[in-house]
This record gives structure tokens, C-alpha cells and sequence, in this order.
């Protein structure tokens, strides 16, 4: 994985955990969830919530481990320490990026596969599966053009790219910190409100990720190559 760029931080080191902690935080939401599935399939125990993915298990078991590979190794490409050096950089952005981009198109593609195919389960309506619809392309779509980019060598597109695609990946982890207060506060969700609310979790994470992409952009050329926040490639 190739690098993007923020200026230097006076920050105690310890708080650039932060952000890699929050992720692999958020990673756990759909990790946890996804092995409660794989469980269940498991286990062999067919119950109406879990009979579509008997009826045809090999989507969700790719969609899984693809899944909690992707989230978790992309995580850890913001753990400072594995960019501190030339020699750990290069070696950690190619082994990493090797790996990441194919469990990033294995997950979206088989959860596409997933969304047309598979029924309906209740509260999931039309609206929530056009968005799934949506994003899962847009997150195909934005890992095959940060390849095109590092194939040209065009490395902070090719960031700018890949950045978007983790955004939409790890938001499966923000739905649950947008939907929990709206249950506490307003109480349970309908059909349309879940699809607000999930739609709500991907515009968030991809805002976040164009705010710091706006900010690599904002710097210039000298800035950029000082130091590093996040490598895909």
C-alpha cells in the first residue's frame, strides 16, 4: 500500500493508537456478528432468521473471513509503527496490499451476492436493499480503480481510492454507534428507519474519509512527503 499524508503531529505518540484502536473497535461489531452466524451454521440448527444462509452457505462463508480480514488488516495500516521505518514500510504495504484488496472484493462481492439473492429478512425492505445495492458497487468500484491508480503509479489516488473502499466496509461497525442512541431515545426501528439509519452509517464513514482526504489535498507536494497516515497497495 501506497501513502497519504498529514502533516507532522506534536501529539504524545501513544494517542496515534487511537485511531487504529477505534477501528479495530468498530471491526469487532461485524466480526462478533459474523461469527455468531458462522456458529449458527454450524451448530446445524435451521431457524427462520438463519434458513437462507443454509439454503445456499457458501456466499456467507466467503462474505466472513473475507470480511474480518479486510477490516482488521486495514486497521493496522494505521498503527505507526509499521511506517516508521523505509525498510518495515515497504515491506509491510506490499504483503498487506496483497492480501487486502482481493478480501476487500471478496467481501463485497459475495455480500452483493448475498443482497440480491438471498430473502428478505424482516425490517429489511426495497430502500435498504437498493443502498446495499449501492454501496457494495461503490465499494468494487473504488478498490478496482485504487489498483488502476497504483498500476499507473499514481499513489495518492490510488490512497484516496482505497481509503474510500475501507470507509464503506468498516461502516458496518458504525451502524450499530448510530443506531444504538436512536433506540434509546426514540425507540425501535421500522423498516424505513433502519434503512435511514444504515444508509446514515456509510454517509458517515465516507465523510470522514473525505475530510482527511481533503486534507492530504490541501497540503502540498512537500508536506506530503514528510509524513504518512494511511497505505494501501
Amino acid at each position: 500500500m501506497t501513502t497519504a499524508t498529514i502533516p507532522r503531529s506534536r501529539n504524545n505518540p501513544r494517542t496515534r493508537w487511537l485511531v487504529p484502536a477505534a477501528l479495530i473497535f468498530l471491526s469487532l461489531v461485524p466480526i462478533i456478528a459474523g461469527t455468531a452466524r458462522l456458529t449458527d451454521l454450524t451448530g446445524g440448527q435451521i431457524t427462520p432468521d438463519n434458513a437462507r444462509f443454509f439454503d445456499s452457505p457458501i456466499p456467507v462463508l466467503i462474505h466472513i473471513p473475507a470480511v474480518t480480514v479486510y477490516l482488521l488488516l486495514g486497521a493496522f495500516q494505521f498503527v505507526p509503527s509499521l511506517r516508521r521505518s523505509k525498510r518495515t514500510r515497504t515491506s509491510w504495504h506490499k504483503i498487506a496490499g496483497r492480501i487486502l484488496a482481493p478480501a476487500g472484493l471478496l467481501a463485497a462481492l459475495s455480500g452483493l451476492w448475498m443482497a440480491i439473492f438471498y430473502d428478505l429478512p424482516p425490517l429489511d425492505g426495497t430502500l435498504l436493499l437498493v443502498l446495499r445495492l449501492v454501496f457494495g458497487s461503490a465499494m468494487v468500484a473504488f478498490i478496482v480503480l485504487g489498483f488502476i491508480a497504483v498500476r499507473r503509479r499514481n499513489y495518492v489516488r490510488h490512497s484516496e481510492w482505497m481509503s474510500r473502499a475501507y470507509a464503506i466496509g468498516i461502516a458496518q461497525g458504525t451502524i450499530v454507534v448510530v443506531t444504538i442512541p436512536w433506540i434509546l431515545l426514540v425507540g425501535p426501528v421500522d423498516e424505513l428507519t433502519r434503512a435511514l439509519l444504515i444508509g446514515a452509517s456509510w454517509a458517515i464513514s465516507l465523510a470522514v474519509a473525505e475530510y482527511f482526504i481533503y486534507r492530504r489535498r490541501a497540503q502540498g507536494p512537500a508536506d506530503r512527503r514528510q509524513t504518512t497516515l494511511l497505505a494501501w497497495g
